[in-house]
C-alpha cells in the first residue's frame, strides 16, 4: 500500500506532467487527493520540494546506468534498448524536460546535478565509442574532436526531443518513443565499420 507521501508525490506527478510545472500550486495537488493544504505542508511544504524528490526519484535510473557503464557489456542491442527505457522514464516525467531551463532556474541543487550529469553522461558516450573502436566496430575519428561532437549531438537531442514531438508531432508521444529512439540511434551508423553496420542491422533490422 502507497503511503500519504507517494501518493502526493504521484499527484504533483501527474498534475505537473499536464498543466506544467509552474501552472501548479501545492493548492491543487491537495485538491487533487482530497485533502486540505496544511495536511500537505505537513509532508511537503513547498512546491519546490516535490520537484526535488521528483527529479531526484527520475535521474536514480539515469545515474545508476552512467555510473555502472563500465560493467555492462556494451553490444549495440544494448544501446538501442538503454535508449529506449531511457526515453520511457522521460515521458514518465515530462514536465521537467518541458520547461528545462526554467525548471533548473527553479533549484541549484537539481542545476549542479544536471550540470554534473551532463559531463558524466559526456564520458559514458566517450567510453562507449572507446569500447565499439576496440572490438573494431567503429572506425577511429577523423579529427580530434568528432566523437565529442557526436558525444554532444546525442545529448543534446536526448534532452530535447520531446519538446521537439510536442510542437511538431502528429501522433501521441507514447507512439514517437521508438521513431524518435531510431532517429538516436541512427546517428552511430555512419560512424561504424562494415563489422558494427552489420550489428546494427540485426539490431534495427526495420530500417532496411
Amino acid at each position: 500500500m502507497r503511503n500519504t507521501k507517494e501518493n502526493i508525490q504521484d499527484a504533483a506527478r501527474l498534475l505537473f506532467n499536464q498543466q506544467g510545472y509552474f501552472n501548479v500550486t501545492v493548492r491543487m495537488i491537495a485538491q487533487e487527493l482530497n485533502m486540505s493544504s496544511g495536511n500537505l505542508n505537513y509532508h511537503y511544504k513547498t512546491r519546490k520540494e516535490l520537484l526535488k524528490k521528483l527529479y531526484f526519484d527520475m535521474v536514480k535510473v539515469f545515474d545508476k546506468r552512467v555510473d555502472n557503464i563500465h560493467e555492462q557489456n556494451l553490444t549495440l542491442q544494448f544501446v538501442s534498448d538503454s535508449m529506449y527505457t531511457s526515453m520511457k522514464r522521460m515521458i514518465a516525467y515530462k514536465f521537467f524536460w518541458a520547461d528545462l531551463n526554467g525548471v533548473l532556474r527553479e533549484d541549484e541543487d537539481i542545476r549542479i546535478h544536471f550540470q554534473k550529469a551532463y559531463q558524466r553522461r559526456l564520458k559514458g558516450s566517450m567510453f562507449l565509442f572507446q569500447t565499439l573502436i576496440d572490438e573494431k566496430k567503429m572506425r577511429l575519428p577523423l579529427f580530434e574532436k568528432e566523437y565529442d561532437f557526436l558525444a554532444k549531438r546525442m545529448i543534446n537531442f536526448s534532452d530535447a526531443w520531446l519538446n521537439t514531438i510536442a510542437i511538431y508531432r502528429k501522433k501521441k508521444v507514447i507512439e514517437n518513443i521508438s521513431n524518435q529512439k531510431d532517429i538516436l540511434f541512427g546517428m552511430l551508423f555512419p560512424y561504424l565499420t562494415k563489422k558494427g553496420q552489420g550489428e546494427f542491422k540485426k539490431v534495427a533490422v526495420h530500417l532496411f
